[in-house]
């Protein structure tokens, strides 16, 4: 078992509230990167997952991709916020999404090199099919990197645990159909969609696309072992509220 499995797994049995916020590594500067990831840790998220600019993104709503072009304005590539991890030491799970494309120009099997020197453990790449994962877990083998597998509301029920079964680290349940944002109406056959990804994985599995409340946060709870946010986050740390950020994760975690 990964240790990201391990870590979130562990909360899962004590019966804590997992949460991971999302952040777009750059949209500061890089500069900010290894402060913002502290910020976080201390706030106590259970993992972190870390946004990579892409011009050409497919599921990313308007804040995000409005961060991702702060990111990219500021000359921030994939192999320079490599670079600035393999410096960054902390005991909270990072966790890199990203496009496929980035990874294919930096190089498959230089990308995995160089991610294993960082406090990385988990890899989401939305637009990469299942049936093609294999141009990356050969290089996965061996290593403490976890492939996370995305599951769509629009998924069929027959392929669900196909996925669930070649994953790693966590479930990722997308909870709305579109892109990630605030602001949405859950389908009344959420509920049960989540339930059903529970009961055929061994994983825990977390939703993720419009959580942006405690609110929300407490409704998945009781469905899910946890939630990932992303825009609200990044919204708070665009607006230099990182007071506010904190509070808001503290609050959280803490019920």
């Amino acid at each position: 078992m990964k240790s990201l499995t391990k870590q979130l797994k562990a909360k899962q049995q004590a019966n804590e509230t997992i949460f991971v916020p999302y952040i777009m590594a750059g949209a500061q500067g890089l500069n900010q990167l290894a402060d913002e990831i502290q910020l976080l840790a201390e706030a106590g998220a259970s993992a972190i997952e870390l946004g990579i600019p892409f011009s050409d993104p497919v599921a990313d709503g308007p804040v995000i991709q409005a961060a991702g072009l702060r990111a990219l304005e500021n000359k921030v590539t994939l192999k320079k916020i490599i670079q600035q991890l393999k410096q960054i030491k902390t005991k909270t799970p990072l966790v890199i999404m990203t496009y496929f494309n980035p990874i294919f120009s930096y190089g498959l099997e230089t990308f995995i090199h160089d991610l294993v020197k960082t406090d990385v453990k988990g890899l989401i790449i939305p637009d990469l099919p299942y049936e093609h994962q294999e141009l990356l877990t050969p290089l996965l083998n061996g290593s403490d990197i976890s492939l996370i597998p995305l599951v769509a509301l629009t998924t069929p029920k027959e392929r669900i645990p196909e996925l669930v079964e070649s994953g790693e680290g966590f479930i990722y349940a997308v909870a709305v159909n579109g892109v990630t944002g605030t602001g949405r109406n859950y389908q009344e056959t959420l509920d049960e969609h989540l339930a059903y990804i529970q009961k055929v994985s061994d994983k825990p599995v977390l939703a993720g696309f419009g959580i942006s409340s405690k609110e929300h946060v407490e409704r998945f709870r009781k469905s899910c072992a946890g939630v990932i946010v992303g825009s609200k986050i990044v919204q708070l740390l665009s607006e230099g509220k990182q007071t506010e950020v904190s509070a808001f994760i503290k609050e959280v975690v803490s019920n």
